[in-house]
């Protein structure tokens, strides 16, 4: 295992182990997991065994969440040029790129080639789109990358999910207007995940095109030219799923629909939960402050941040946005969730749950304590949430 060392003028030697560096390989294997349900489907002859990815997701990693905890350890921040410079991280995430388009192409012979019932076939394209989705995840980190290679990669990865201005919105939109209300990707206090996700998937594809047809017109060329970011990953999508279509049949077509939806509600459901009722203030001339770490629900849960490529450290994240995942740090006194991402996502699937949950976290966080002039909040919900919380000077929460 590498030890990093630095000899710095004042603080002396300075020695660093990653003792997570080859647990990372889980996140190169979480998207191989689908192929474990088919791989038990022939095994044992069950079409039940398919249920077992989802299983896996919704009930297993939660519950190691909860049971192996945290890990809130930083790199010395001395060793973190050491750190992001060594390829063993980024060859991991270069690796698990291919892999995405492995199981959608294996998971799509399986529904074209076996005897499955409805509920099944349903089963199998709802367990692909989830795992595709973490191509999006998969796309994340490489695409905050600046090396040409590591953007191109991203763009190509994106093409599984179907999901093809995901970079050009999050970098250039999100991550400008993130814990705003002007955000699409950035959930209210009140507003269900099912609501959120009709306002996010469409203002986030609009935005994106309108960045980068911005970003062209400034060159001096169409939107429609073979330099706009989204129409590259979405050409890759036309011949991947296209190219299934004609390989495996009609069936294709549902089974894709499902597929593509599902991936991503994935995404959806990470947004949702990463910056629920947090809010951006404004200075003296209206405009926001810039991105804190307080901006984002954080979580340090070891099992889930192995098998997401430490998403869930995204208040580091998106105070800075080009660190890589193995440098991602912990702060004090953070916005922190109860439970890893895919434990929170089965909460976030039930409102009235997620409300009880989230809500009081939400007011009870130092940087807002009580002040609901501090939270993101529903318009629609606003008087409610006033009502619910006791506070009774209505016009003094006004926007």
């Amino acid at each position: 295992m590498a030890t990093y060392t630095l000899n710095h003028p004042e603080k002396g030697l300075i020695e660093y182990t990653d003792k997570k560096r080859y647990l990372w390989m889980l996140s190169l294997l979480t998207p191989l997991f689908p192929m474990l349900g088919i791989g038990l489907y022939f095994a044992l002859g069950s079409q039940w065994w398919l249920l077992t990815p989802l299983a896996y997701s919704y009930v297993l990693m939660p519950f190691l969440d909860w049971a192996i905890g945290s890990d809130e350890n930083n790199p010395p921040e001395e060793i973190v040029p050491q750190l992001e410079e060594d390829r063993y991280y980024r060859i991991l995430t270069w690796v698990t790129s291919p892999m995405h388009f492995i199981v959608l192409i294996a998971m799509a012979w399986f529904v074209a080639s076996q005897p499955l019932s409805i509920w099944s076939i349903v089963v199998v394209a709802i367990t692909a789109g989830m795992y595709s989705g973490l191509g999006i995840n998969t796309a994340h980190e490489l695409g905050h990358k600046k090396t040409a290679f590591e953007k191109w990669l991203a763009k190509i990865v994106l093409a599984v999910p179907a999901y093809g201005h995901f970079c050009v919105e999050h970098n250039r939109g999100h991550h400008v207007d993130v814990s705003t209300p002007e955000d699409p990707a950035s959930s209210k206090m009140g507003e269900n995940i099912y609501a959120f996700m009709l306002r996010e998937v469409p203002g986030a594809m609009r935005r994106g095109w309108l960045v980068e047809k911005a970003r062209l017109e400034a060159k001096g060329k169409s939107v429609w030219s073979l330099e706009n970011e989204i129409l590259q990953s979405y050409a890759i999508t036309a011949v991947l799923q296209g190219g299934l279509i004609i390989a495996f049949g009609w069936i294709m077509v549902p089974f894709l629909m499902i597929h593509n939806v599902w991936s991503w509600f994935q995404l959806t459901s990470a947004n949702y939960i990463e910056h629920y009722g947090l809010l951006r203030e404004k200075d003296a001339n209206g405009r926001y402050e810039r991105p804190k770490p307080h901006h984002s629900w954080n979580a340090n849960y070891i099992c889930s941040n192995l098998a997401l490529f430490h998403l869930e450290r995204h208040s580091d994240h998106h105070a800075n946005p080009t660190r890589r995942y193995q440098s991602l740090r912990n702060f004090d006194d953070l916005p922190e969730l109860p439970n890893g991402y895919y434990g929170m996502y089965l909460v976030a699937y039930i409102p009235w749950l997620w409300y009880k949950v989230m809500d009081k976290r939400v007011l009870d966080l130092p940087h807002i304590q009580g002040d609901l002039n501090k939270v993101n909040i529903l318009p629609a919900k606003r008087d409610a949430i006033i009502a619910k919380y006791g506070v009774d000077d209505a016009a003094a929460l006004a926007v």
